[in-house]
């Protein structure tokens, strides 16, 4: 079955300001030999055997396009879809890129979030999604630190503090499969609304459907570099470390 891949990468990244002044956000330099993260997106997808890759681009367009050029030198094969003028929405985006013909053959569509780290085994997220015959495949982590403290209050008294605690939560990591058989419901999400969502419109009415949503938990390491906070926590060394494999 044919697998492509979708990297949305065309947000203003205002929560990366001021860096994403001077930046398009996933062009910002991570790691000890600062490459763009957008590099190690496309890495990590031409690593696991995913070669035919859109990057979905609006804000600072052309920084990408001069950097990546057609993919080759990283072993892949890239072509380019710029959202719409006035619209937004990762819905939005990747429907423009449907509309445009840019993904025409896909059986499976890996689409990844442009400002999220991962060593994600992308081989293993298509094989679950395709042996359950899943709609939807949803990437997720089975523990989520809080990034602040969480205090339980009964009437007027705190009985319990924690200070940034690892809470039994689910929770998406910036990446998931759709089966080409969502393309309509794709289409029905982004209709009537100003920045449709991925996450927000077009999965629940998938669910609402009654097709398949499954899960895949990520075992390795993960990180959203989509704040000025969290970029400026990111260990260097640390994103080497974990990243080597992609070299």
């Amino acid at each position: 079955m044919a697998t492509k891949a979708a990297v949305l990468c065309g947000g203003e990244g205002t929560r990366l300001r001021p860096l994403s002044n001077y930046f398009q956000k996933t062009m910002v330099p991570i790691g000890t030999r600062r490459r763009p993260l957008l590099e190690y997106i496309v890495r990590l997808l031409g690593y696991n055997g995913i070669k035919d890759i859109t990057l979905l681009t609006g804000y600072r367009a052309e920084d990408i396009r001069t950097y990546f050029g057609d993919g080759g030198r990283f072993g892949v094969r890239i072509g380019y879809s710029r959202d719409p003028e006035g619209k937004s929405g990762s819905a939005m985006a990747l429907v423009n890129a449907l509309d445009g013909g840019m993904l025409e053959g896909f059986d499976n569509l890996v689409v990844y979030y442009g400002d999220v780290l991962t060593t994600l085994d992308l081989r293993g997220l298509v094989a679950q999604h395709e042996g359950r015959r899943s709609a939807v495949t949803l990437v997720l982590s089975r523990d989520f630190k809080a990034p602040v403290g969480i205090a339980r209050v009964e009437g007027e008294k705190v009985v319990s503090f924690a200070e940034k605690p690892v809470l039994p939560l689910n929770v998406t990591v910036g990446a998931l499969v759709i089966s080409k058989e969502c393309v309509g419901l794709l289409h029905e999400a982004v209709s009537g609304r100003d920045a449709p969502d991925i996450m927000t419109h077009f999965v629940p009415k998938v669910l609402e459907r009654g097709m398949l949503v499954s899960p895949f938990y990520i075992e390795g390491f993960w990180y959203d570099v989509g704040t000025t906070e969290a970029y400026e926590k990111l260990d260097g060394e640390l994103v080497e470390k974990n990243l080597k494999f992609l070299d």
